[in-house]
């Protein structure tokens, strides 16, 4: 599938796979924004997507997040296919650790671009019976 980018920010780098079979693409940061209040950072990659019509861009921390102070503000953003802004990712800085963050120029997060159905609810009186049925949390088991 062809997607369009554009690069909103001269060192902006156009994602690309790492490995062949890996689902996500490694997004690097341009720039970053320091709110000390909320301890939040935002890093912007430089880059603006037109993802086709009924599809969806997910924007994923990468697995490296692990080594830093931050997690993810909102854990997995959602771009939709009408949005043609600057991608950008929020972290949560933990215990004022501000030392143990990405930089500029580093991979910040991955996305994934995937299809989704559309959905019409059909409003019933009933749901068809499963084993499970309406257990919830830990339900099936620790």
């Amino acid at each position: 599938m062809k997607v369009k980018i554009k690069k909103m920010h001269e060192d902006a780098v156009i994602p690309k796979y790492a490995k062949p079979g890996d689902a996500g693409m490694d997004l690097t940061a341009t720039w970053m924004e320091f709110d000390h209040e909320r301890k939040i950072v935002t890093y912007g990659t430089g880059l603006a997507f037109e993802i086709p019509f009924w599809h969806v861009g997910l924007i994923y921390p990468r697995s490296s997040v692990y080594k830093t102070s931050m997690v993810l503000a909102n854990h997995v953003g959602v771009i939709d296919s009408g949005y043609r802004g600057e991608i950008m990712f929020k972290y949560r800085v933990l215990n004022d650790d501000w030392q143990d963050i990405y930089d500029i120029g580093d991979r910040i997060g991955q996305i994934i671009i995937t299809p989704f159905p559309k959905i019409d609810f059909v409003e019933v009186e009933k749901l068809t019976d499963t084993e499970r049925g309406g257990g919830g949390y830990g339900s099936t088991g620790s």
